[in-house]
């Protein structure tokens, strides 16, 4: 009797030793099995948090740059995708021919300062350029600074030169542009979030007319119309035209939706 009682705590010890701790942690299980361990969380540099009572984004090191990510994978009217910049959690896309919806998921500390991190969907062209869709956010309570842009880019690099118009999570819509590559981005802000409290813009465009870029607007289905004056930036040819989003967040991805997009290979036709 003795001896079974002295067997039967051993293997109860044995329990406690080596499968207790691999019920409590069955990711261990998963890491042994394919033979990695878990991935430690992306490291964040300070400057790309976002902004809060407590914290002042500031602008990336004039040295930092990662090279962006590209897929020559066609996806609806786009020739390709990019993570521009490749934040430190990859995107993705996807497109519903029945719904004409692009679905784009993305993290990125921002597309702003002297260089972006966003999901990209593009076609490359030259000449004029009309392009718009609408916009929605499926998480109401997403990042209010994340954004949806409509972009003609120089090219696939981080600091490219650009001009785009974004919609953002509260409303704001921008006109924003890179006048050369590595440079700071101006903007000119329409902030309906702010003044117009709940209304935001069903519908957004761009269009390319030479060297002038203007943006456009739908705020509630009505017939676009231009929002404030063109800028003047030239592209060589070809360039890159697309639309994109950028969650605000570097290592935390978020999904924007974007339905009907027409892109046209000529000025006059947002709509």
């Amino acid at each position: 009797m003795e001896n079974n009682a002295r067997i039967a705590v051993a293997r109860c010890w044995q329990f406690f030793v080596l499968v207790l701790p691999l019920c409590a942690a069955p990711h261990l299980l998963d890491a042994q099995a394919a033979g990695t361990s878990p991935a430690p969380a992306p490291t964040v540099p300070d400057w790309a948090q976002p902004g809060s009572p407590t914290h002042v984004q500031v602008p990336p090191p004039a040295d930092f740059h990662r090279p962006s990510t590209n897929f020559d994978t066609p996806i609806g009217i786009f020739q390709g995708q990019s993570d521009i910049g490749s934040a430190v959690v990859p995107g993705s896309a996807s497109y519903d021919p029945a719904t004409r919806q692009y679905s784009i998921r993305s993290a990125g500390y921002n597309i702003w300062y002297s260089r972006d991190e966003f999901r990209f969907l593009w076609r490359r062209m030259s000449g004029d350029v009309s392009l718009a869709t609408d916009v929605t956010f499926p998480d109401a309570k997403g990042y209010g600074d994340r954004k949806v842009v409509l972009v003609i880019r120089q090219n696939l690099e981080d600091d490219s030169k650009e001009a785009m118009i974004g919609e953002h999570g509260v409303g704001m819509i921008h006109l924003a542009w890179r006048p050369d590559k590595g440079a700071f981005l101006k903007d000119m802000q329409y902030r309906f979030g702010g003044t117009l409290v709940g209304v935001k813009a069903k519908r957004i465009g761009i269009e390319k007319h030479g060297d002038a870029i203007a943006i456009f607007v739908s705020l509630q289905g009505e017939p676009m119309h231009q929002l404030g004056p063109p800028i003047t930036l030239h592209f060589d040819q070809p360039f890159y035209v697309g639309v994109g989003f950028c969650s605000h967040l570097p290592a935390t991805t978020d999904t924007a939706v974007l339905s009907d997009v027409v892109l046209e290979h000529s000025a006059g036709k947002v709509r």
